[in-house]
């Protein structure tokens, strides 16, 4: 390592690249472990294999390093350090749009409805920069998702579309100061090309909200939260949508495919009739080769949330990125499976657990010899909601016959990471 300064460790060129592509592997294999066992034991999962291990609730108004602590719609786990970035959607109106660096113990972690936030400790806080530096602006920016992959942070903006505020959706990579790296070229057929009720493009408040990077770390997906205005309706009691899931390569940033993804319609009629009701896919988890956990969040006026995990495969999905509408178009979407319906959870007392607008998941850290899942909530900064942290982890399934050829595939794809990972760290700390 290089020499110290006043206690400051001073880390060379050539040990830099050293110690980035070191994380990449931790982070690389750490996540394609995790995968591995969802994956492996997919159809077990489906029939109950992952378990409540507790929830924490941080209220909201709750104050951290100078800034009103919520908002956070993205999650990601870093397993070097064994902590967790968060992003917050405030949108510079409360304090500058920015992002978090939490500690979660899980231990602390209570099935009860009155868990406290005991286990959740705000360890940084870091302003998202504009291109050329400085935060932003107030409304300028929606910050929705947050990936890590070792030494780069990438993170959604779901854009707008307003009249007179007409903002293009975006993906862009930052390094851990929250200063702009690179942009994603995201197709012009997610631009808003107006606000008025038939003009293509995002509708408001319903893009880019999720954001995974696969477990090779050579792909970037984000997918809209409900279809295109040019694709067809929003999601609506007895309607469902399709969302768009955009690939792209992560070295280059162009996209290369995309897929359709049929949100369900909203779990429960709105009380009174009429009022705010919506459906959306919230966020994704890449698992495998282009097969995804899936996030999706309904919320109905007087009624509450559903909060469903989906197994999603979009192997056999048709590429429908030459398609500029879905509407009379000729498609397979990805298929998709429930995993868990979290209103199933129950708390040590036998109540259901109380759900807010959850919006975040992540591999967490093995929990008691067992892979997790962590999940957060956004709680829109409101009185009447709050930030919760829900843990979930296998309970020992055995995977079917049929999932042990997929298990072999799966640690011989964690042999070979490690293999080229490798040779890839001799050739770093090789370079000048």
């Amino acid at each position: 390592m290089g020499p110290r300064y006043a206690g400051v460790m001073v880390v060379e060129r050539g040990e830099q690249r050293l110690w980035g592509a070191m994380m990449k592997m931790r982070r690389t294999v750490a996540v394609a472990c995790s995968a591995l066992w969802f994956l492996s034991s997919g159809a077990a999962a489906a029939s109950g294999a992952l378990a409540y291990i507790g929830q924490q609730i941080v209220p909201t108004g709750t104050q951290a390093m100078g800034t009103v602590f919520g908002g956070l719609s993205g999650i990601d786990y870093a397993p070097a350090t064994g902590r967790y970035f968060a992003i917050s959607d405030d949108r510079s109106q409360f304090n500058p749009a920015r992002f978090y660096e939490l500690s979660l113990d899980l231990s602390l972690f209570q099935r009860s409805n009155s868990p406290g936030a005991a286990g959740v400790s705000v360890i940084g806080v870091t302003s998202l920069q504009v291109p050329g530096g400085g935060s932003f602006p107030a409304l300028q920016v929606d910050p929705e998702a947050i990936r890590y992959d070792g030494t780069r942070l990438y993170w959604s903006s779901e854009g707008n579309r307003t009249a007179g505020n007409l903002q293009n959706p975006f993906v862009r990579s930052m390094d851990l100061a929250g200063n702009f790296v690179a942009e994603l070229a995201t197709p012009t057929r997610f631009n808003p090309a107006g606000s008025g009720t038939a003009d293509a493009g995002i509708r408001n408040n319903l893009a880019f909200e999720s954001l995974t990077l696969s477990i090779d770390g050579t792909r970037v997906y984000a997918a809209t939260e409900n279809a295109l205005v040019q694709d067809g309706p929003a999601a609506a009691v007895g309607q469902a949508s399709v969302s768009r899931v955009i690939e792209f390569d992560k070295a280059g940033g162009v996209p290369l495919a995309e897929y359709a993804y049929v949100v369900d319609p909203v779990a429960a009629p709105p009380v009174p009739a009429g009022s705010f009701a919506t459906n959306g896919l919230v966020e994704l988890l890449a698992i495998g080769d282009r097969q995804f956990i899936a996030v999706e969040r309904s919320f109905s006026n007087g009624v509450g949330n559903a909060i469903r995990l989906y197994y999603a495969d979009a192997r056999a999905a048709t590429d429908i990125g030459a398609l500029d509408s879905l509407i009379g178009a000729a498609y397979s979407p990805i298929a998709k499976t429930l995993l868990l319906d979290l209103g199933d959870l129950r708390n040590d007392d036998g109540t259901p657990i109380v759900l807010d607008n959850i919006e975040g998941i992540t591999f967490g850290p093995d929990f008691q010899g067992k892979p997790t899942l962590i999940l957060v909530s956004d709680n829109n900064f409101s009185g009447a909601q709050f930030t919760q942290f829900i843990a979930l982890s296998q309970v020992g399934a055995v995977p079917e016959p049929g999932s042990y050829a997929l298990m072999g595939i799966g640690l011989v794809f964690v042999a070979t990471v490690l293999r080229r990972r490798s040779t890839s760290l001799c050739n770093h700390g090789e370079s000048k």
